[in-house]
């Protein structure tokens, strides 16, 4: 079992940051890849990044690339999502989430087990 707690949300200003902390417990967060998924109000909930166990790999949706960065402490089981200009339309709930074989379909929300409750990124223009 894998719990997610997020937490860093908040309302910012277009162009500004903000930095997404999701803590995991139990003892086998390295084992996990990690995703970061965002969903606003009447859409689905879309991919915005993914890091394999190692740390080593990335992926992005193409939105947020060159704006957003994951990254992930495995001894403090935490993965994190750092957010830079920022603009109205990254407004969302954002969600991260523990997938241990996503492979290659890591884009889809159904390839992970474990989902964090969720937090609120507001951006305003």
């Amino acid at each position: 079992q894998v719990q997610l707690v997020e937490s860093g949300g908040g309302l910012v200003q277009a162009g500004g940051s903000l930095r997404l902390s999701c803590v995991a417990s139990g003892r086998t967060f390295s084992m996990y890849s990690m995703g970061w998924f965002r969903q606003a109000p009447g859409k689905e909930r879309e991919f915005v990044a993914c890091i394999r166990s190692s740390g080593d790999i990335t992926y992005y949706t193409n939105s947020v690339k060159g704006r957003f960065t994951i990254s992930r402490d495995n001894a403090k089981k935490t993965v994190f999502l750092q957010m830079n200009s920022l603009q109205p339309e990254d407004t969302a709930v954002y969600y991260c989430a523990a997938g241990r074989y996503p492979g290659s379909d890591y884009r889809q929300p159904h390839r992970y087990e474990y989902w964090g409750q969720g937090t609120q990124v507001t951006v305003s223009s």
